[in-house]
């Protein structure tokens, strides 16, 4: 073969090879997925796509939460299919297919009534999905969680910590945000009130820890969001579920919905009694003339509550839904206590010995309601506006009896005291979001948002003077605190095959009055801020993703840190507010990369957080009384990483390992006082789930948190437990439960304080709680133990 020949083969060989590869590109077919009845959106249905000619599988997805999915294919014949258990499956044979793409649409599937009257659907979703700026936790196979509140079920959420005060960390930092279904809610204005929402209730935990712009931005190290099951499934549904447990847990929920063609009914229920007991134990020593105070006792906190959400979804027509819901809370709260206090001198002896009981009843009814209009917009499946208003009523009638009774020495302790608490509060929120999508890569959210904030705290104290209860007028004032926060945001974001970004602005205004009735003195702020967000995430491959994030948080001081009085449940143990304290801000960044690589998926993450005007409790002692105060104290840098990963080794097998480790900078002075230093904290989960014989699952999780240098000392590091053990029964309709919570009784809080010539120690434990439930799930229901995503 002569040259020319030899290069004709080559050119026809080239050009052949080109025309292949440039018909065998990708075709990407996308479309949503919703319902007949409901026009809702049908999440994790599979869509499927088969080879024309042998009716091989090609390829496969399931849809997201919104319904929508994307596949691609580089095969030429081909049909799709559409598929969930309950639905008739649909198949797709024509394509309209443009630029290699293939728009589908919106696609309606039917139930099929033959198949849901004879088939139980049972839902397993992952236990956790990652979101462009949030990560979402399914709640219901945590068996831990049987019988327990929601502050115990966020304790085993990966990143969150929860003390035995039931104050709430994330990272390691407080300053957390925490909603319920996506708003604020009288159930997360006091941490002890989310006892009353039970595990059962929760279908989802949701941690944002850069939230964009379309967020309030409060909360300097990010948001909870807590959201509750609502099943909107054509007919009548409904579970129940009942726990006992020890010490004294009783609980029992009840969710019941009906849904029509034009209306969706739902309502849930749940009661219980519970008996947090509490020993502690509180030194207080003056090192230069070596005298102290000791106290150690026992206190409980013994709660009623009633809990009752009533709503209604109204489908106007297929684009407008208008949903109306209440909810209303009552707690009655008795907390008895019984305090030893030793005196002690600078030899060593005990020169005074008293005893402090404490007889302590509250009522806390709460009140909030919601109306909520949604409208649909035809021309994109992203298109829609959303207009919400929200009212939140809370407030609390509180006595206390307090005895001191001499048990030795010579000093006469034997005082009586009284005191009266008035709380109400009332907050308003109105908001309204838009989203605008101008095409499949590019859109416009903007939104509204007004808060209105009115509180008053009207405290009494009465000392026992000749028989007759006399007020304190030092201690007795009316605090009122009234906050307005207007804010406004825009977002851009672009989203084009592997890529996307979404960037955004909020402006927020903050109008805060305080007054001390008695005293007539007032405290006025008002300040504009603006608080950037930006969020990208980059598809590397099938398997690895890169996330990285920014936003600009706020800390705005609360009731509790602002009113200067206090309560006088240990007088030689002060905790009060400040007036003058400034908000804390807080820029944080964060990069993630996560993997799914075969039977493991694992996800990494580096982030730093820098905060001005940080808010710490300050304590000062004089007479071996311990006063702290908040006060702003300087700056806190924070560079952290953080590590998650989940292992299935064999089909009953499964880990779960959550690790977070941080070392921070702090810069500050308070008065005479330098609070220059650095430290690190680290804490880590490990979670065991076995799936047993005979439908049995057991599951352990052990937690471990780090000592950590505080401004003026330091937090013990703790060590704690928890295993649960669960039973399907009745053709998998019911679930029958165990779970024990700190199996060793190790979990406690303890925390050193050292301050010029005074130092103080203080430890706090609650001990083991078991708790026994039992659920059972009724006409298209099923037991609560479901594991979210949803439901159908």
């Amino acid at each position: 073969m002569n040259f020319k020949n030899q290069l004709k083969l080559i050119l026809v060989t080239i050009i052949c090879t080109l025309g292949h590869l440039l018909s065998a590109q990708n075709i990407e077919i996308k479309g949503k997925v919703i319902e007949e009845v409901s026009k809702q959106p049908l999440a994790y249905a599979t869509v499927t796509l088969f080879d024309t000619t042998t009716k091989a599988t090609l390829t496969g997805v399931i849809t997201t939460d919104d319904g929508s999915f994307k596949i691609e294919t580089d095969a030429t014949q081909f049909y799709l299919q559409i598929s969930f258990m309950g639905f008739v499956t649909k198949t797709i044979t024509q394509f309209d297919i443009k630029r290699a793409k293939v728009d589908l649409g919106t696609i309606i599937l039917k139930e099929d009534a033959a198949q849901l009257a004879t088939v139980l659907v049972e839902a397993e979703v992952s236990s956790s999905q990652f979101k462009l700026d949030k990560r979402i936790f399914n709640i219901g196979k945590d068996l831990s969680s049987t019988g327990a509140s929601a502050l115990e079920v966020l304790n085993n959420v990966p990143s969150v910590n929860v003390d035995i005060e039931g104050a709430v960390s994330l990272r390691g930092s407080s300053g957390v945000q925490i909603l319920i279904n996506g708003k604020p809610s009288i159930l997360t204005d006091d941490g002890g009130a989310l006892g009353s929402i039970t595990a059962d209730m929760i279908d989802r935990i949701e941690v944002i820890t850069n939230p964009s712009a379309k967020y309030d931005a409060e909360g300097t190290s990010g948001i909870i969001n807590i959201v509750i099951k609502k099943d909107d499934r054509k007919g009548i549904n409904g579970a129940v579920s009942v726990n006992t447990g020890l010490p004294d847990n009783n609980s029992i929920g009840i969710s019941l919905n009906r849904r029509s063609e034009k209306f969706n009914l739902f309502t849930q229920l749940g009661l219980g009694r519970r008996v947090y007991p509490r020993d502690s134990e509180n030194t207080n020593e003056d090192i230069e003339t070596g005298t102290s105070i000791l106290s150690k006792g026992t206190d409980l906190r013994v709660e009623k509550f009633y809990n009752i959400t009533l709503g209604t979804d109204y489908y106007i027509n297929a684009n407008n839904v208008l949903t109306l819901s209440g909810n209303f809370a009552y707690e009655i709260e008795d907390q008895p206590s019984d305090i030893r206090f030793t005196s002690i001198d600078g030899t060593n002896t005990v020169t005074s010995e008293w005893n402090r009981t404490e007889t302590t009843e509250a009522t806390n009814p709460k009140w909030q309601y919601e109306l909520v209009y949604k409208r649909d917009f035809t021309d994109h499946e992203d298109h829609d506006l959303l207009i919400s208003a929200t009212g939140r009523s809370f407030s609390k009638d509180l006595t206390s009896l307090f005895q001191d009774t001499t048990i030795s020495g010579t000093q006469d302790r034997d005082d009586t005291q009284n005191t009266r608490t008035d709380y109400g509060s009332n907050n308003y929120t109105f908001k309204v979001d838009y989203t605008k999508p101008f095409s499949d890569i590019w859109t416009l959210e903007t939104g509204v948002q007004y808060q209105i904030d009115d509180i008053g705290n009207d405290f009494e104290v009465q000392d026992l003077v000749d028989g007759e209860f006399v007020t304190d007028l030092g201690l007795t004032n009316n605090f009122e605190f009234d906050q307005n926060v207007l804010g406004v945001y825009l977002i851009g974001g672009y989203e084009y095959e592997k890529w996307g970004v979404k960037g955004g602005l909020r402006l927020e205004q903050t109008d805060l009055t305080t007054r001390l009735v008695t005293t007539n003195q007032l405290n006025d702020q008002q300040y504009t801020n603006v608080f950037p967000s930006i969020h990208t995430s980059y598809k590397v491959s099938d398997a690895v993703s890169l996330q990285a994030g920014y936003s600009a948080r706020i800390n705005r001081p609360g009731m509790r840190e602002l009113n200067p009085f206090f309560n006088i449940r240990n007088n030689f143990n002060i905790r009060q507010g400040n007036p003058n304290l400034m908000p804390e801000f807080t820029d944080s960044y964060e990069i993630t990369s996560i993997f799914d690589i075969g039977k493991t998926s694992l996800n990494f993450g580096v982030y730093h957080r820098y905060t001005t005007e940080v808010i710490e409790r300050i304590s000062t002692f004089e007479n071996n009384i311990n006063t702290s105060m908040p006060e702003n104290v300087g700056t806190n840098s924070t560079l952290g990483i953080e590590f998650n990963t989940k292992y299935r080794p064999a089909k009953w097998l499964t880990f779960n390992v959550d690790f977070n480790y941080n070392q921070f900078d702090r810069k500050g002075t308070f008065n005479t006082a330098i609070f220059d230093f650095n430290g690190n904290q680290w804490g880590s989960k490990l979670m065991a789930k076995f799936d047993l014989p005979a439908d049995i699952d057991l599951e352990a999780v052990g937690n471990h948190r780090s000592k950590v240098k505080t401004v003026q000392g330091a937090r013990s590091a703790n060590t704690f437990l928890d295993i649960g053990v669960r039973k399907k029964i009745f053709k998998d309709k019911g679930v029958i439960s165990l779970s024990i919570r700190d199996v060793f009784a190790s979990r406690f809080f303890e925390t050193f304080i050292t301050q010029n010539n005074s130092r103080a120690s203080s430890f706090s434990q609650r001990g083991r709680f078991v708790a026994i439930g039992f659920s059972y799930g009724f006409g298209k229901g099923e037991a609560m133990e479901y594991s979210g995503g949803k439901r159908r």
